[in-house]
């Protein structure tokens, strides 16, 4: 998921990879532009950092059924709703698990949204000259306990030390947070405190040929990356299993994912995680009872889980798993599908998920068809993409001639950190409130603005439909290519069956 961009619906906000900037419809908001001095602006009721207690690197607990961990890799990022969703994992997964969060115990930095206080002028500067995310926000200490901080070396070595038992039953590790792409789907990252990443092939191979079976759930953007795992050393290519693992993901190797919100409501979210954490209890979003066991076996297993979250979403996640990905790695699955006993089995989950998808988008018996309505979305995407683009470059054209105007006056306004800059703000604080708002181009700025906002709501209620048209697309894939697999029977189709069995297995069960 992304991090938050002022008055742009989470939906279509994403990461730049290696950046930290955020880019809503393709703008970076922390591109060129200084920073903002932090301690001009007072936050009502502030009383200073909270007392922090971060656990050491280890000697972490080897017999944990569960690690759980997440948060951003600054507090920008360290929305609540990932704090939230952490706390309903150690809730949902039960006893004897570890978790950890953000910078650890006590530690200052969950970003809750808030109403817009402090200095208005000085949030006109900070919006013309530095925007970012997280200034409509304020930050609170976590109310979690976490173990320690979620900080990439303490993730890997409390990985290693929970998997050196083969007899301790399966590991369960949940990750959740932000996620970058990389040049190959094996460098997808999920970041973690402190601005530290963990890759998908850095994890591969860290559990390679550890004794311990894991699943592996992973909530970011572009969190499909981490079905490598399906490979051993996440290398598609030599196409080994990767023995004793599975693991299920947000959103596809390509895509975003929602879930990363400041606003504290839950009726207001609608990430990956949310879903499939009720679910594992038997519960819709809300936390009401809900029909999720597909099996009638009285649990709920991952799968089924991640199934409730793939039918139930509004948001814009296209959850995926690493036995979607075997099959979609595996060559010479061509030709017409014909129905098999073992297939239909295995496919209850899939089957599911197209019968509930085709119910609400009116395509029951025309499943085919959401191939095109997909393409048509995307047509629409692309209009709206080039409309947003435009009015980001009028934007920016009308920035540059506001910023001409005031730094030929005042020349460290746009440099809060520089010495003179309080002095100079003091002083000339009634003339640059002026100067702003005579100023035609900072009018033209702020319509500019709207525009883009006005067509980034339409682009959220677009990347929504496509999402759910998506998922359904790739359900039916999905089908056709376990069912030309199971005719073909080999190697390939007992990896996929043992991937699935995989994801089916029940915590604690």
């Amino acid at each position: 998921c992304g991090g938050p961009a002022p008055a742009v619906a989470p939906a279509v906000v994403s990461e730049v990879a290696g950046s930290g900037a955020v880019v809503a419809g393709g703008r970076a908001e922390n591109d060129v532009r200084g920073a903002v001095r932090p301690e001009i602006a007072v936050v009502p009721g502030w009383r200073g950092v909270a007392e922090v207690v971060v656990a050491p690197t280890g000697p972490w607990p080897p017999g944990v059924r569960w690690i759980a961990a997440g948060g951003g890799g600054t507090p920008e990022f360290n929305q609540v709703s990932i704090e939230q969703d952490l706390g309903l994992a150690r809730e949902s997964f039960g006893a004897d698990g570890l978790l950890l969060f953000a910078g650890g115990r006590g530690s200052h930095g969950v970003q809750v949204q808030a109403a817009a206080r402090g200095d208005t002028l000085l949030a006109e500067l900070g919006d013309l000259f530095a925007p970012r995310g997280g200034r409509a926000a304020s930050y609170r200490p976590t109310v979690l306990a976490p173990a320690g901080a979620a900080t990439a070396a303490n993730v890997r070595a409390a990985i290693e030390a929970a998997t050196v038992d083969a007899g301790a039953g399966p590991l369960l590790v949940y990750l959740a947070g932000h996620g970058q792409r990389g040049e190959a789907l094996a460098d997808a990252t999920i970041e973690l405190w402190g601005q530290e990443a963990l890759a998908a092939g850095e994890l591969a191979g860290l559990l390679d040929g550890r004794p311990r079976p894991v699943r592996v759930v992973v909530t970011s953007c572009f969190s499909g990356g981490f079905a490598e795992l399906a490979f051993a050393a996440a290398d598609a290519e030599r196409r080994r299993p990767g023995a004793g693992r599975c693991g299920l993901f947000a959103a596809t190797a390509e895509r975003e994912a929602s879930g990363c919100d400041p606003n504290p409501d839950r009726a207001a979210q609608e990430g990956y995680g949310l879903h499939f954490l009720q679910a594992l209890q038997g519960r819709d979003r809300e936390g009401k009872v809900a029909a999720i066991d597909l099996d009638g076996d009285g649990r709920v297993s991952l799968l089924e889980a991640h199934t409730r979250a793939r039918i139930a979403s509004t948001g814009i996640d296209v959850p995926t798993s690493t036995s979607e990905r075997w099959l979609r790695a595996t060559p010479g699955l061509r030709g017409r599908a014909a129905e098999s006993a073992a297939a239909t089995e295995l496919l209850r989950e899939e089957s599911a998920v197209i019968a509930a998808l085709a119910e609400q988008l009116g395509l029951v018996g025309r499943e085919g068809e959401a191939a095109g309505l997909l393409r048509a979305v995307e047509e629409d995407m692309a209009e709206v993409t080039g409309r947003i683009d435009q009015a980001s470059a009028d934007e920016d054209a009308a920035y540059r001639r506001t910023a001409a105007e005031l730094l030929a006056r005042w020349p460290v306004l746009d440099d809060a950190w520089h010495p003179e800059f309080v002095a100079m703000l003091t002083a000339e604080r009634e003339a640059i409130a002026a100067a702003l708002a005579s100023s035609a181009g900072y009018r033209e700025y702020k319509a500019a603005r709207a525009v883009v906002e006005a067509a980034q709501a339409e682009q959220a209620a677009l990347l929504a439909r496509g999402a759910r048209l998506e998922r359904l697309v790739r359900a039916v894939e999905t089908r056709t290519l376990a069912q030309l697999s199971a005719r073909r029977g080999g190697a390939d189709w007992d990896e996929y069956v043992a991937l699935v069995e995989c994801e089916r297995w029940v915590p604690g069960g």
